[in-house]
């Protein structure tokens, strides 16, 4: 579309509140799109639109563009095998160690061309889209060394060219000890902060850094040293943090000034107080812990009383969360660690934008935001996270262009 666009005959629910805390609900709206970018937004009934072509809205509800500010989408092969192992028994640290886990990921995803990895990733990338996601974070880590790290961060990027989706890379070199590393951790950071992180942010493939801050993974020591390599180079940083114990991780992250500490189930009081004078956004992840049936909830009341954002996202990874619905993210954050729906829905809008640096630019609809916004048939924004299985998205505009909620994804 060229010129302005007026959506009208919609109800809005533009997450604009503090902290999200209110839906900022208005009945019968309308919103003028210029440019790609909200121009203005307000009752119907004073829309300024007779200049403008006119979108009516089927009197849905209209919710900024959700976001997935979690994922590690692309890669290559799937792990149903240790789902399997795990329902006999097996725990995420014995499969890890048996040299499964994140390496049975690693050997796919080096040995996949581009062409091929690009294949396998999109289904899942337009499933979220299907929900009417817009931007969606993609984490390297299956690669661990610089080739295949840079493939795929490269597929990441064509996967936003591809499909109707703002893309944000994050590097995860330090996402697990690469084979060619065994025994030399401090080794492998070495190359991670000399050979790899310098070479794919000079080749403009790296929005952001992060690391595995955890005893399967790297210690506090090493992880400072990938956020100092971050820092040096102007990049912002985020953080698996205390997803299986306490490492200090969250105070780690929130000392770099980081965007998000992500899982959290473990974290401290100390490291949460740290988060909320950084404001570094927690990301939860129910997706993570209900499949590997984790019995240790992130202290959400705690998050909630001390005022650190709260965003939710999938952490779509075939090892330990295949979840490709970010409406069921939501629900699984409010039924089972008893969130809100409204904290659910500004989790992946307001706060997620957040945890991605990006609130400026997206995540609430108001005037001078980027105009992606998803239509959805239902009775109240609290259905979005209520139903379970079912889909209730009716249309998605990004940057001001309509368009059906399922996309072709075939490169």
């Amino acid at each position: 579309m060229t010129g302005a666009t007026l959506f009208t005959n919609v109800h809005l629910a533009t997450v604009a509140g503090d902290l999200g805390d209110c839906n900022g609900e208005l009945r019968d709206g309308a919103v003028r799109v210029e440019g790609g970018r909200i121009a203005w937004i307000g009752p119907r009934a004073k829309a300024p639109g007779k200049d403008a072509a006119t979108v009516d809205c089927g009197g849905h509800w209209m919710t900024p563009g959700l976001i997935d500010c979690h994922t590690h989408i692309v890669h290559a092969g799937n792990r149903s095998d240790e789902f399997e192992a795990r329902l006999n028994g097996a725990t995420y640290e014995d499969i890890a160690r048996a040299g499964g886990g994140i390496m049975a990921t690693v050997r796919a995803t080096r040995a996949a061309n581009e062409t091929e990895l690009l294949r396998q990733s999109l289904p899942r990338i337009a499933c979220l889209l299907a929900e009417g996601v817009t931007t969606i974070e993609i984490k390297s880590g299956y690669g661990l060394d610089l080739a295949t790290e840079a493939k795929m961060l490269r597929v990441a990027r064509r996967a936003g060219v591809i499909l109707p989706v703002g893309v944000v890379t994050t590097f995860l070199g330090a996402h697990a000890l690469a084979p060619e590393f065994a025994g030399r951790p401090d080794d492998y950071i070495d190359a991670v902060c000399t050979q790899m992180l310098p070479r794919l942010a000079a080749q403009n493939l790296v929005d952001a850094v992060d690391a595995f801050c955890e005893h399967i993974g790297f210690s506090n020591a090493q992880t400072e040293r990938v956020f100092a390599c971050a820092r040096a180079l102007g990049l912002p940083v985020k953080l698996h943090a205390e997803q299986l114990s306490d490492q200090g991780g969250a105070q780690l992250v929130a000392r770099y000034g980081g965007l998000s500490a992500d899982h959290l189930e473990h974290v401290s009081e100390a490291g949460i107080r740290a988060m909320a004078g950084a404001g570094t956004v927690a990301v939860l992840l129910p997706g993570a812990w209900y499949f590997l049936r984790d019995t240790r909830v992130p202290p959400v009341a705690l998050l909630r009383a001390l005022g650190v954002p709260m965003a939710v996202a999938t952490d779509c990874n075939p090892g330990s969360s295949p979840l490709m619905s970010i409406l069921l993210a939501m629900n699984m954050a409010c039924t089972l660690w008893r969130l809100t729906p409204r904290e659910a829905l500004a989790g992946c809008t307001v706060n997620a934008a957040r945890a991605l640096g990006r609130q400026d630019k997206i995540g609430t609809l108001e005037v001078g935001k980027r105009a992606d916004f998803a239509l959805w048939e239902i009775d109240r924004p609290a259905d979005l996270a209520y139903a379970m299985g079912f889909n209730p998205c009716r249309g998605v505009v990004n940057g001001g262009v309509p368009r059906e909620p399922v996309v072709s994804w075939r490169p």
